[in-house]
């Protein structure tokens, strides 16, 4: 009965693979993982002969793909960098194809137990390079701050680094986690944590306001909170065909009204 059931599943295995007579691979960021998957579900219910296969990794690991000639399509919560371009022109002769696809607010997480409301950027920078290690320096109790990061492949650990602490290193003391899922997870469950994500991921922990800006939906999507960016997708040429008609989806109102769903903004 066994061996019947292992046959019949890998028969239906075969049969499945059959039906796409496309695909298209998408991988990299991280922080675009769960709302990538939601424009992949939804375009192959509307496509049902379309295979999307999506991954993450974190934004570099997406480019890095891209530039191996492995992906379709990059997702990065980062612009490209200078060397990868020159990668991708010594390779294919092009610099590539930026879409700006998104925008997400780089959100400051504590524990909701936490007294601390707001953070200047000055103070932010000062908790992340080591400066500032005692939340009473900015407000709060008598207790050591608690660090915690995401990975250094991720694209948010690159713009973080970039925009927030000016290209200086992080504290020796930051502990890097594996998604923002990880961190905050962290966060909730130690009262004198900190960490930073996407706007996306804010149960069970406190959002703190910077320069006294809350991280609301109209002041991430007006530019007057002072952390946010575009979330990009990248191709190594023009898109054409499936990939052409997969992005125009993703760009017209039914793609962008996903983006808002999955706790983005969306770009018009």
């Amino acid at each position: 009965m066994k061996a019947k059931f292992i046959v019949l599943i890998l028969f239906l295995i075969v049969i499945t693979g059959f039906k796409y007579s496309e695909k298209i691979t998408i991988k990299g960021s991280d922080t675009m993982v769960f709302l990538s998957q939601k424009w992949a579900e939804k375009f192959m219910q509307k496509n049902p002969d379309v295979l999307i296969q999506v991954s993450g990794g974190g934004s570099g690991i997406g480019i890095t793909a891209l530039i191996n000639g492995t992906t379709d399509i990059c997702n990065s919560s980062r612009p490209i960098k200078t060397n990868e371009v020159r990668k991708l022109m010594e390779k294919y002769g092009t610099t590539g194809v930026e879409i700006n696809c998104a925008i997400d607010g780089i959100i400051i997480y504590v524990n909701e137990k936490n007294g601390v409301s707001n953070l200047s950027l000055s103070q932010l920078k000062d908790i992340y390079r080591g400066k500032i290690t005692n939340w009473k320096e900015v407000g709060g109790k008598n207790a050591r701050i608690v660090l915690y990061s995401r990975e250094n492949n991720s694209g948010t650990y690159v713009y973080f680094k970039d925009i927030i602490l000016n290209g200086e290193d992080y504290s020796p003391f930051c502990q890097n986690l594996p998604g923002t899922a990880s961190v905050v997870n962290a966060v909730s469950k130690d009262e004198h944590a900190i960490g930073y994500g996407g706007f996306g991921y804010t149960k069970n922990v406190k959002m703190l306001k910077i320069n006294n800006v809350e991280p609301t939906i109209d002041n991430i999507q007006s530019g007057l909170y002072p952390i946010s960016r575009y979330l990009y997708m990248y191709l190594r040429n023009q898109p054409t065909g499936l990939i052409k008609k997969y992005i125009d989806w993703i760009l017209s109102p039914e793609g962008q009204q996903i983006v808002r769903e999955s706790g983005f903004f969306p770009i018009k």
